[in-house]
């Protein structure tokens, strides 16, 4: 038995039982991903995974349990990595983040310069991404913290911390028309192309949610992942700009003015998650905590440690 082969076997669980991706994920080839995965199910005299020929197609009932087993494993020896890292170097290394660039951009900088000024040996890694890939890279152990508004809460083999909430604003070129209506409906908006983010980033659930409850129709004509992009095409005069609070500036934005919207849309929350049971270094915990203020390191160890009662 050898960890590539627990390898195998847990990432073609997390990839819906796709041999292609599981390679790819691997960097290595499918037929030796299918080696690996029978070798381990010869060598413990049971199938882990129902087939329809050559391919995978879910998990039998033992390879259920036995996968739970193989992802503690993998996890433990993660773990030990890390153990082994934090005794031969205590302050310096490399803190991977995923996040998401709205708050990479706008609520991520006074905090990483805070951390540098702090740990000057430490690298940091910003891996700007979707909320579903940073939640899937810190679950797989490509990142070391995810941050992101949307999506980390859902996902059972994460421990999530909430950090901040915030809202959205209205943002128009000076003299537009709505500004001088105040406070300004939903209705108000829709009389407007309105230019916001990607389905999935950045509380556009909430956006979509506020116009579908009241009944009316948005004419969204651009979306995009940047705050910035979106700003930029609302100066050209090309609509209605909706961002997050944060990343509008008042000094920085000239020709921009920001309408309160906070009564149309439900506030958001943006979280940081880490993978349960992970083992973290030292500085790793400073930065949770200087991020999601609050907790406090034996917090998010009780968070990702739990104890099970007897």
């Amino acid at each position: 038995m050898n960890f590539q082969q627990l390898r195998s076997v847990r990432e073609a669980a997390r990839r819906n039982f796709n041999l292609t991706d599981v390679a790819n994920a691997l960097f290595t080839s499918q037929p030796g991903v299918s080696r690996q995965i029978r070798e381990l199910e010869d060598e413990l005299g049971v199938v882990i995974f129902e087939r329809n020929g050559k391919r995978l197609t879910g998990m039998t009932d033992p390879g259920k349990g036995i996968l739970k087993i193989i992802e503690r494993l993998l996890v433990e020896a993660e773990n030990l990595q890390q153990a082994s890292s934090e005794y031969a170097a205590q302050d310096s290394g490399t803190l991977t983040v995923a996040v998401t660039h709205t708050q990479a951009r706008y609520a991520l900088p006074q905090v990483v310069q805070a951390f540098r000024n702090t740990y000057p040996e430490v690298r940091i890694a910003l891996q700007q991404s979707a909320p579903e890939h940073i939640a899937e890279w810190v679950l797989s152990g490509r990142a070391d913290i995810g941050i992101a508004t949307e999506g980390l809460s859902t996902f059972p083999d994460l421990v999530s911390f909430p950090c901040y909430r915030w809202s959205h604003l209205v943002v128009v070129p000076d003299g537009h028309p709505l500004l001088s209506r105040s406070p300004i409906k939903l209705a108000d908006l829709a009389e407007f192309p309105l230019i916001t983010y990607d389905v999935g980033f950045t509380g556009r659930g909430h956006i979509d949610a506020a116009f579908a409850s009241a009944g009316v129709h948005p004419d969204i004509v651009l979306t995009a992942m940047d705050s910035d992009v979106i700003k930029q095409y609302v100066s050209l005069g090309m609509g209605v700009g909706i961002v997050a609070s944060m990343a509008f500036d008042h000094g920085r934005d000239r020709g921009l003015r920001a309408i309160e919207s906070s009564h149309l849309f439900a506030p958001n929350v943006t979280r940081l998650a880490v993978r349960k049971g992970a083992y973290l270094r030292a500085y790793a915990y400073d930065f949770i905590e200087r991020f999601a203020q609050g907790f406090t390191r034996a917090d998010i160890e009780r968070a990702l440690h739990p104890v099970v009662a007897d």
